[in-house]
């Protein structure tokens, strides 16, 4: 393989923004433990979404670990893992899949959460659309492909199930940062499908 240019073209560098969209609105999922805010405060910083940056500073003062428990936890008003918007599908067989599109690209995420949680799917998005760019700057175009489908499909068929429905429920649980971090959610899910 080629050493990568050290100038990107547009592409790819919409496709890193892409990347650090889709990380921070996982982030926005996530429990806010140790180094959270400041994580997400120097990630908010790279994101050019205005709604996003909005989210964020929301949660800085929202966000909490017992809110995070109330509202996602056993009895919450809101499920954050894809399992519980599926109906009909063997959940074995649904988590089987998405750890296997997680080994298939070397995805490791840091996150506690079950594989099917929506930190960890957007996450795992946000690493595609890093890999896609990175195959692009090496003019790596098999893995190129590759990353855009599976990123395509993963939207698809995982994410997109769970986002409106999602959106909704956080919509009415009154807690700002996740409000418009689900309407991101939604709205770049949509846009990466339209590209497709």
């Amino acid at each position: 393989m080629s050493t990568p240019p050290y100038e990107l073209d547009g592409n790819q560098r919409d496709l890193i923004e892409d990347s650090a969209r889709w990380r921070l609105i996982s982030m926005l999922f996530e429990c806010p433990v140790d180094g959270w805010r400041q994580t997400l405060a120097v990630l908010a910083a790279e994101v050019p979404d205005p709604d996003l940056r909005e989210a964020a500073a929301a949660a800085q003062a929202e966000a909490s670990e017992g809110l995070y428990h109330s509202l996602f936890g056993p009895g919450g008003p809101a499920s954050p893992r894809e399992v519980s918007y599926r109906k009909g599908v063997e959940s074995g067989g649904l988590l089987s899949e998405l750890t296997g599109y997680y080994n298939a690209f070397g995805y490791d995420p840091a996150s506690l959460e079950a594989c099917d949680h929506i930190a960890v799917e957007a996450g795992f998005v946000g690493y595609l659309r890093l890999k896609e760019a990175y195959a692009q700057a090496c003019a790596d175009s098999e893995h190129d492909e590759l990353t855009a489908d599976a990123a395509g499909h993963f939207i698809q068929d995982h994410i997109s199930a769970m986002a409106e429905p999602l959106a909704a429920r956080l919509d009415q649980a009154g807690v700002h940062y996740l409000a418009l971090a689900s309407q991101a959610l939604v709205q770049s899910a949509k846009q990466s499908l339209r590209k497709k």
